[in-house]
């Protein structure tokens, strides 16, 4: 019987292509031609050299051997040639006929970039390439094709395909293959003979009808058959590639098409590098699980699918690339931005900015300086995670009530309403029910607060109403403490006897006061005072209270002062905070009040200056300013007299400008002068801390001026004997008091309200006058009140607390003050419930002068008093020494 033999001939590249051999007489063997890169051009080595120069074709002639993936493609010739680096010199070699004579020009992926040695060894390599020697095909498969879909992304390529634009960078796609019981078959192949992964080569009886089939299955996607005179890359491509129009595309297929190819039996390989090989995190979550000391420790997890993977230890990694997230501007996110980071095992995972934005808002302050560490957060602060945008994301693992506290303290659920004490003799408006609503709610939680409300809103009767219920309700069995400025004991006393007669008060102070020292318990209400606690620190420690308050807290804004230090040390079940201005300079203050309220709550002072006031203050970071203002608010309770009090009548401001002229400016001139420049001289030698009282000293002089030249002590201000501001304010009573106007004229000078009172005295202007050294307080007080006088001299210390000043209807600031919460306050005396009228406050300034300074540095202290005390937040004010160099600017 005639032998027949399968004779293969197979080659280094690509697939096989089957011929007929006669071996025999009639008989036939089939015989595989491997594919040869065949060129749709002719050269030869002179020409090369002609093209590139001798000199480069010699120095390319040891690097021929070494040339690898030489391929035609069209007119294109391409390879690769290693070098030094890990990665080799990719080349293209470019073809062409201008005039129909041949001409070659080569790029490299080198330093010389245009027909370098790279370019010769390529070409040279091509004409030497020997004839593959042809191997023996021993089998045959007989199997049912499985497609596979392998995605991969290969870098440097040349484009005319749709939206891929020219010289990618990099070029993303989809090879299909069919695997036939192991052995792997490239779509679009006409050859028979193909290799397994060992190298065998085995002749395979395709099933085209079945190829076609999966092949059609692809026009439902968004992967197109891209021609392959589009693509040209270093290295051979498959024979057939798909990829979408547009590389956006890649997503929405990644997404939905390949869920479905899976369903169909398709077989999906994606390669590491693959640029959409990206895992999709379904949604990011928290759990807050709280500690044997009643703190949580927080976990962060992404979502992906039913598997959960820790994201705290990869946040570190993430603002350490990008810088954005500790900024203190989140807004430089888009909300849509893909945020991609790896896991431990190097898979890459992808989510939206908007998923992880809300989350670092509301924890920034525990990502300290981007390093991987616990995040904890203790039972007080535990509101924060109840925020409306993170609702739904925290799990809460320990006592149901510290998350039903949580949700209160967030507002979700709101303080329940209680009803007004039945011992109060007065009916409290809406607001103030609601504040001591909250004051109950605070107790009832074992939690303190600031009661921050405007100015004659009735702080004081909502404390009073508070008090009540707490002795109407058993639980006033010791007494509460209430530690006032001197001159408001007298007013809580009376506000006390009027509204809350059956509250045992004893005012704690005069030097008869060491006769109660043994009786305190006797009392519901014991009042004291400020400068009085560091005296009466050993019998008022001994005593322990139901309730310490602090009215007009801010008089403890220092923490170091002997009052602040006496306060730490009394031991009470509850605390309180009573305050029109919770801030008014700085954000230490705001955390010397919460260390009494909260101690711990905003961390050391230290601590919080470095979390909290540097970047907010100095940085202008508008994260940490909004998550402050987050963690405060449950505590502090602040309306505004617009906001809860409509029945008042509107207040208008209007700012009095006035020109220094004649000897005033001269004199004003000249002091400005010489303080530039011992002022600069000063800061120079000394230092801008050490100089300090200097440019104090120098300010006091310019506003003394401004006020009056007699104010100044220096021989050149007594040859001045004229007052632009004083001549205004001349004019103005003239005209107010012919409207029957009840003015109050506010100076931090009382030498200045000594000469106004000389030009009231002058003009036959009935007046009263209170500063520090008036000893009846409440003579000027009831005079004006009853309209006995028709203006109230006050100085701005003495005057700008304690006093119900209804009568006044116009306000007038003579000289601006550093502190703008200090004038609304004396503004406050007439700007109060109680007033049926009106109220004109007029602020006059010096034109020119030091004093529009100051204006405008009391509107940066009370915009960042405004960032933090409410809801809406603007830019924050800072402060450095420029300003105070910008004060002395001519």
């Amino acid at each position: 019987m005639p032998l027949r033999r399968a004779v293969t001939v197979a080659f280094n590249h690509k697939e096989s292509l089957l011929l007929p051999v006669a071996v025999e007489r009639n008989h036939f063997a089939l015989v595989t031609l491997g594919y040869c890169p065949m060129s749709s051009v002719a050269y030869n080595e002179k020409q090369v050299i002609r093209w590139l120069g001798a000199r480069t074709v010699a120095r390319a002639r040891d690097l021929i051997a070494n040339v690898q993936h030489i391929q035609w493609q069209n007119t294109l010739l391409t390879g690769e040639v290693p070098g030094r680096k890990a990665e080799p010199f990719s080349v293209i070699v470019h073809f062409s006929r201008p005039q129909g004579k041949l001409l070659a020009s080569g790029e490299c992926s080198c330093a010389v970039k245009n027909n370098c040695k790279h370019v010769a060894a390529l070409m040279l390599a091509h004409l030497q390439m020997r004839q593959p020697q042809p191997v023996i095909a021993i089998d045959t498969i007989q199997a049912v094709p499985i497609p596979v879909l392998q995605l991969q992304s290969w870098a440097k390529f040349i484009s005319g395909y749709g939206h891929y634009g020219h010289r990618q960078k990099r070029l993303d796609f989809a090879a299909v293959s069919f695997d036939y019981a192991g052995v792997k078959v490239d779509a679009g192949s006409q050859a028979e003979s193909f290799a397994d992964r060992s190298g065998k080569r085995f002749q395979v009886q395709r099933l085209a009808d079945d190829e076609q089939h999966w092949l059609s299955q692809l026009d439902s996607t968004v992967l197109n058959n891209i021609p392959s005179g589009h693509i040209y890359t270093p290295a051979p491509l498959p024979d057939t590639i798909f990829a979408p129009a547009s590389p956006a595309e890649w997503r929405e297929f990644i997404k939905k098409g390949l869920p479905d190819l899976r369903k169909r039996g398709w077989r999906i390989s994606m390669e590491d590098d693959f640029t959409w090989n990206i895992t999709e995190v379904d949604n990011i979550e928290g759990r807050a699980v709280q500690g044997e000391d009643g703190g949580f420790n927080l976990e962060l997890a992404m979502k992906i699918g039913r598997r959960r993977v820790r994201l705290e230890p990869l946040l570190a990694g993430l603002f350490a690339r990008d810088r954005r997230w500790m900024s203190g501007d989140l807004s430089l996110i888009p909300d849509d931005e893909q945020i991609e980071i790896r896991d431990k095992y190097q898979q890459r995972l992808a989510f939206r900015a908007s998923q992880l934005k809300p989350l670092v808002g509301n924890l920034i302050d525990l990502f300290t300086h981007g390093e991987a560490m616990p995040l904890r957060l203790g039972a007080w602060d535990i509101g924060r995670l109840s925020e409306a945008d993170d609702r739904g994301r925290w799990i809460f693992d320990g006592e149901n009530a510290v998350f039903q506290l949580a949700e209160r303290l967030s507002g979700h659920t709101g303080v329940q309403p209680v009803a007004a004490p039945v011992g109060l003799r007065a009916t409290l408006r809406d607001y103030q029910l609601q504040g001591v609503s909250w004051m109950q709610f605070l107790s009832q939680h074992q939690l303190a607060g600031v009661l921050a409300d405007d100015m004659g809103l009735g702080k004081t009767i909502q404390t009073l109403a508070h008090l009540l219920l707490e002795k109407e309700a058993g639980r006033l069995d010791r007494p509460a403490l209430i530690v006032v400025p001197t001159t408001l004991v007298h007013n809580w006393c009376c506000e006390a006897a009027r509204f809350a007669p059956g509250l045992r008060v004893l005012a704690l102070t005069g030097p008869q006061r060491k006769d109660f020292y043994q009786r305190l318990e006797q009392y519901d209400v014991v009042i004291s005072t400020y400068s009085l606690l560091w005296r009466d620190q050993p019998q008022l420690v001994a005593q322990h209270y139901h309730l310490l308050i602090l009215d007009e807290a801010q008089y403890v804004k220092n923490s170091s002062s002997r009052a602040a230090s006496v306060i730490r040390t009394l031991k009470t079940r509850h605390r309180l905070c009573l305050t029109g201005t919770p801030l008014e300079n700085h954000l230490g203050e705001l955390w010397s009040q919460f260390d009494f309220l909260l101690p711990g709550f905003l961390g050391s002072e230290r601590d919080f200056t470095q979390r909290w006031r540097i970047p907010i203050e100095r940085q202008g970071d508008a994260v940490r300013r909004e998550l402050l203002a987050k963690r405060v608010r449950p505590f502090m309770l602040r309306r505004r007299k617009q906001e809860v009090a409509k029945e008042l009548p509107p207040k208008n401001t209007i700012v009095r400008s006035v020109a220094l002229d004649g000897a005033q400016r001269e004199l004003y001139d000249d002091v400005l002068e010489a303080m530039q420049d011992r002022v600069q001289l000063a800061v120079q030698q000394q230092g801008a801390g050490r100089s300090h009282l200097l440019v104090l000293d120098a300010l006091l002089k310019l506003r003394q001026i401004c006020c009056d030249p007699r104010l100044l002590s220096d021989p050149r201000a007594e040859k001045v004997r004229h007052s632009a501001k004083l001549a205004l304010l001349r004019e103005m009573l003239r005209d107010l008091l012919a409207e029957d106007r009840r003015i109050l004229i506010f100076s931090q000078f009382t030498t200045m309200l000594t000469i106004i009172a000389g030009e009231l005295q002058k003009a036959h202007i009935p007046f009263v006058t209170l500063t520090g050294s008036t000893r009846d307080r409440n003579e000027p007080v009831r005079r004006f009140q009853q309209g006995e006088v028709p203006v109230f001299l006050i100085s701005l210390k003495a005057g700008g607390v304690g006093l119900n000043l209804t009568a006044a209807d116009t306000v007038i600031h003579y000289d601006p003050w550093w502190n703008p919460a200090a004038e609304n306050q004396a503004t406050d005396r007439a700007y109060r419930l109680g007033q049926d009228k009106p109220v004109f406050v007029y602020k006059l300034i010096a034109a020119d002068t030091i004093e529009e300074k100051i204006v405008a540095l009391q509107q940066q202290k009370a915009d960042l008093a405004e960032e933090i005390l409410s809801d809406g937040l603007s830019e924050p004010a800072s402060f450095s020494q420029q300003d105070i160099t910008d004060l002395f600017a001519p």
